[in-house]
Parts: structure tokens; sequence; C-alpha cells
């Protein structure tokens, strides 16, 4: 049976993908997470126990331990996500961006170049090297028209994106210089059960039902393309399977929405799901609150999708409204989570 390793598993795209895979295939997975801050293993906790399931708690940027888990499980295909994606994490502190993005990148190229070179012919020829990137590389569109496309230029505005710029054209240099069998894949903005709470989505909610302000950035007017999490871990394992190697496929959710949008459109579903507001609260709108805009902020992010739709026949099957419903039904359901997230209590497992 093939086994898939994948970094960065216990994050939030990250185990969506070890949840789908799992459930959906008859793979092996390896998860390699060095459980930073945004590494929760209680979002694996459905499948942990799984035959098929292993984890590793290893930091990508530690030569001997990667060395190890390639010799000791023998994957068949890396999916990499491990990454520091937070963006106004990366203006606070740039650093780990660079060593987790780039430098962690490389070591993993390195040691599966190596670990690729040495296997037998038919192993080595089904070899494959999945590097999962964003569509913040390519920088920001005017106007209301344009598409992000595979062949658009980069433009990184943050130190966030420009790490994982970075970290894309070394996967490529590894490919077109050494031959080894790399795809990647640039998503726009993932939503859904089990995001930390620093990101928009979640923060809305997990404040709005504690009564606390919904911060806005600017006039809440920049434009990103929402794509429901479980459609992405669909999208991933099918590109690691099934796409060609060298190419590069964009994933989008087909869902533009102005921030300011996602936030009321949240606020409309808790005063039909959650009407028991906190104290004070008359509707939860009245929490929204406009701050500073961030640094560099990008005004619209907008995926075209049709290679992948075109070339893997993969399509999204959440609506925004579809996802952004289920979405929120699932933080209301699952409150023990969030409240070990807040607490602290999900890193002592």
């Amino acid at each position: 049976m093939k086994s898939i390793l994948v970094t960065g598993g216990a994050g939030f795209i990250g185990s969506a993908v070890i949840r789908h895979l799992i459930n959906d295939t008859e793979y092996h997975v390896i998860n390699v997470d060095k459980l930073t801050y945004a590494g929760n293993l209680e979002s694996l906790r459905s499948v942990s126990n799984h035959a098929r399931y292993l984890f590793e708690r290893v930091d990508i940027c530690d030569v001997k331990e990667i060395q190890r888990v390639f010799s000791e499980y023998q994957p068949d295909i890396i999916m990499h996500l491990a990454a520091e994606s937070h963006v106004d994490r990366s203006i606070d502190g740039p650093g780990d961006f660079i060593q987790t993005n780039i430098v962690g990148t490389y070591n993993l190229l390195e040691q599966a170049r190596n670990y690729w070179s040495e296997l037998e012919p038919s192993k080595k020829a089904d070899f494959r090297f999945h590097h999962i990137s964003t569509d913040e590389v390519y920088g920001d569109l005017e106007g209301t028209e344009g598409l992000f496309t595979e062949i658009t230029p980069y433009a990184p505005s943050s130190p966030y994106s420009a790490s994982k710029a970075s970290s894309d054209h070394l996967v490529r240099a590894w490919q077109r210089t050494f031959g080894l069998p790399t795809l990647v894949t640039n998503c726009s903005n993932n939503y859904g059960p089990y995001h930390f709470p620093e990101k928009l989505i979640p923060l809305v909610i997990i404040n709005a039902l504690q009564g606390k302000p919904l911060p806005v950035y600017g006039k809440g007017n920049q434009i990103r393309d929402w794509l429901y999490v479980e459609d992405h871990a669909r999208a991933l394992v099918n590109v690691a399977i099934t796409g060609e190697i060298g190419e590069t496929y964009n994933i989008g959710g087909h869902n533009e929405k102005q921030n300011i949008d996602v936030v009321r459109t949240i606020c409309e579903l808790l005063e039909e799901l959650a009407p028991n507001k906190p104290d004070g609260v008359n509707k939860y709108q009245d929490l929204i609150t406009f701050v500073t805009d961030r640094a560099g902020h990008d005004v619209r992010y907008a995926i075209d999708a049709s290679k992948i739709e075109r070339q893997l026949n993969w399509m999204p099957l959440e609506t925004f409204d579809s996802g952004i419903r289920k979405t929120v039904q699932w933080y209301l359901d699952n409150q023990k989570w969030c409240e070990h997230v807040l607490d602290g209590t999900y890193q002592q497992k």
C-alpha cells in the first residue's frame, strides 16, 4: 500500500488533507509536524487511532530527523504544507517565516532529492513532491475583472507571501535542475472547520459569541476568493496523485467577497443559529469595529481555477453560502475545541 508523507498535517489545511486521505482513500499517512502554536492534534482526533495513520513530531528544518523519517517510512508522495502563514505575524516577526518557509522547504527538497535518487526504478518513477502554496505570491489585482492564472508574474507584498514565493521558486528549480518530480498548487483563502482563531472567519465567530469587537481592517473592502477547506483537500490529493509533473495548478472557490460582507454574513447566520446573544449585545453587527488597515494590505485576490477543472476534473462542491453556514454551525457545535485553543490546553496534548 502506498504512503503519503504530509508536512504540517496538524495545521488547518493539513489536517483536512489527512482526514480526507484516511476517510476516503487507501493511502497510509505519515504526519510530520513541529506543533507550533498553529498545530493542533485535536483536529485529527477522529483519525488519530487509525491503522493507516502515524504522527512524527519533527521540524522540517531538522536535517537528521527528516532523513530518518524518509528512511523509516519510505514515502511514495510528499505533500508539503508545513509553513508559517499569518500575514500579521510575518510583519511583526519575519524571521520564523524565512526559516520555516524558505530554509525548511530547501531542507525538505534536498532530503527528498537524496531519498528519491536512491529509490529502485519503479518506486522512483512513481515518486512525487507536491508543494502547497498561496495566491498571495501574485500580489494583488487592480480593478474587478482580472484573475490570477498559473502564469501570472509573482509580486508578493508581505514577508509571508515573499517567503512563500521564494519556496515556490526553490521547488521549481529543483525540478528543472535536478529532475525532482514536483508539482505546485496556489490556493485562495481557505475557511471551514478547525481553523485557528487568529484568521478572519473563526475570529469573527468566536468574538461575536463572546460579545467582543469584530475587527475589520480599513473599510473592509478587500476582496478575497473563499475556498472551503474540504474542497481544497480534495483538490490537493487529486493533484498529488494525478497531476502532471512540473505543472502548477491554481485552486479557487469561485466565491469573491469583500471582507465586510463576509463579516456581515456571519453576523446574519449567528442571528439565526445563535439567537441568545451575550449580555449587552442587541445585534451581532453592532460589534463590527473598523481598525487601522494592515501595512501593505493587498486589495483583491481572485483565482482562475479553469486549468485544474479542465485537466483534473475538480470543482468545488460548496458555494460560499453553503460553506459558511457549515462553518458557523461547526463552531457552534465544537466550542470545546475553541476553548482548548483559546486557553492553550490544546498544546499540552
